[in-house]
């Protein structure tokens, strides 16, 4: 059985929705899941898994929370090797542009990105957006 964790930053909740749909997919795939806020785990707790499943939403000018996640993640950043990964994350605004960046940034790491990009859902996941999420993690759970 893997060990995923989906660790995730949230201001509206939109984030947090998915990344709860997330861990429900996992689950069903027959992962032990881990749900918890950034600010709830150290990187080298993160570490500890099989699977690591990150959520953020676009913040500013397209880029990462600077506060909470941005720190956890630039210390976790160089640990990646190897490790698999999935990114996700909503946006209200923009092309994708904060995704694309994280994205290149856990490649150059070395982590093997999960679908080779991350989940991004505008605003408020509807009924379709929360079960893309649950099959996102399922499809991760179960490699």
């Amino acid at each position: 059985m893997n060990r995923m964790h989906v660790i995730f930053w949230s201001a509206s909740g939109n984030t947090e929705a998915m990344a709860g749909a997330i861990a429900e997919g996992g689950r069903e795939a027959g992962a032990e899941v881990r749900l918890c806020q950034v600010s709830e785990i150290t990187p080298d707790e993160a570490l500890g898994c099989d699977l690591l499943a990150l959520g953020c939403p676009a913040m500013g000018d397209e880029v990462l929370e600077e506060s909470e996640f941005e720190p956890f993640f630039a210390e976790l950043e160089g640990k990646l090797s190897g490790k698999k990964v999935a990114l996700f994350g909503s946006y209200g605004w923009g092309d994708g542009q904060w995704m694309r960046d994280w994205q290149d940034r856990v490649t150059k790491a070395g982590a093997d990105l999960y679908r080779g990009e991350g989940l991004m859902i505008n605003d408020t996941p509807d009924d379709d957006g929360l079960s893309q999420c649950r099959a996102f993690g399922s499809g991760f759970a179960a490699q």
